[in-house]
């Protein structure tokens, strides 16, 4: 397959359901757009993906993926310039990272060009779905899973390629509490935790749901053998700004998630000046921090999040109360700065935007 020689074919909706959408009132995750992605890989190949109209699947009890986890998503957004034309943030990358999470799960590659061609081609499809209002996008949820009718541990051979698109308000409408785990375990090297496996979010879910039960918004997790240095939020990448630095946790040991939106950030931060250092970060390294007045600002960055900022962090019987983000200087430019890039307001330098 190539970008100038994919088939997609397409099947249009006779039904569209854009009149359900409340543009002033968008919840992210709530409805979803007319038209999906689909394709088959089996017998060693991709076959010809199609664009159809969103439905239910049918599938067998058996279905491989249910019983034993083959499964990975991505996730990516599309913005609305001034003139209304969809923009999509940096696909390629997400591209990239979903075949290093396809390779760890046993999943077959998927070739750049159904992924970014058919991101492309379903955006334009559904372009009155991409909302305009600022803080609003169109979430594109790539994912990929095994098909195998077979109940049996062992890698399987047949698999379902999916994209569907959802527009989104803002994820965290305030900025966020954390809690500090340090009972619960989400990754150790040599796991999974750099994928975006969806085991890596179903193992989650019980320690959330405690932390939300005494009032926290998200965990914050630290290393599965000491419970000393902080690692990534559920659902974000993690930086702090100690002093005249930004600190954030180093990818090395292949149990963070290497965030898009990380990485944009890392590359806004020192092209302006500001020094970045990847590397551990102990626990207690912040809260002396904290303590000494020299931690300003701590955020979380996603593409679902974006910038979210967080107003305080637990650790034990300690809660680190961070500053008002009206005073933040760093958070509150990268926010403005990342949004002026996706919606189109500013030149985009580095070739992260893809027109449609």
């Amino acid at each position: 397959m190539s970008v100038s020689t994919i088939d997609i074919a397409v099947k249009k909706t006779t039904d569209s359901r854009i009149g359900q959408l409340d543009p002033a009132n968008i919840q992210f995750g709530k409805i979803y757009s007319d038209h999906m992605l689909v394709a088959y890989y089996e017998d060693g190949e991709w076959k010809q993906p199609e664009i159809v109209p969103f439905a239910n699947l049918s599938l067998s009890p058996a279905t491989t993926f249910i019983h034993y986890g083959q499964a990975i998503f991505e996730g990516i957004k599309a913005y609305k310039d001034a003139n209304g034309n969809p923009l999509v943030f940096r696909p390629r990358d997400n591209w990239k990272r979903m075949n290093r999470s396809a390779e760890r799960m046993a999943l077959p590659a998927v070739p750049e060009e159904l992924f970014v061609e058919g991101i492309r081609k379903l955006v334009d499809i559904d372009r009155a779905w991409v909302p305009t209002s600022e803080e609003t996008s169109l979430y594109i949820r790539p994912f990929m899973f095994a098909i195998d009718e077979f109940i049996g541990v062992r890698p399987a051979e047949k698999f379902m390629f999916m994209i569907i698109t959802s527009p989104a308000g803002p994820y965290y409408s305030k900025p966020v509490s954390i809690y500090v785990q340090d009972e619960y375990v989400r990754a150790f090297p040599g796991g999974i935790g750099f994928t975006k496996a969806a085991g890596n979010y179903g193992m989650s879910m019980y320690p959330t749901m405690k932390i939300k039960e005494m009032g926290y918004d998200q965990i914050l997790w630290t290393d599965g053998f000491e419970h000393k240095y902080v690692q990534e939020i559920g659902t974000m990448n993690v930086f702090f700004v100690l002093g005249d630095k930004v600190v954030t946790p180093d990818l090395k040991e292949g149990t963070i998630l290497a965030g898009v939106t990380r990485d944009s950030v890392i590359t806004l931060l020192r092209e302006k000046g500001i020094t970045v250092e990847e590397r551990p970060i102990a626990i207690d390294e912040l809260a002396e921090a904290y303590r000494n007045g020299q931690l300003k600002e701590a955020f979380g960055t996603g593409t679902a999040a974006s910038i979210a900022p967080i107003r305080a962090l637990t650790y034990h019987d300690e809660t680190m109360e961070l500053p008002e983000m009206e005073t933040w200087d760093v958070a509150n430019w990268l926010k403005k700065e990342l949004a002026d890039i996706r919606y189109g307001r500013k030149a985009d330098t580095h070739g992260w935007v893809l027109h449609v």
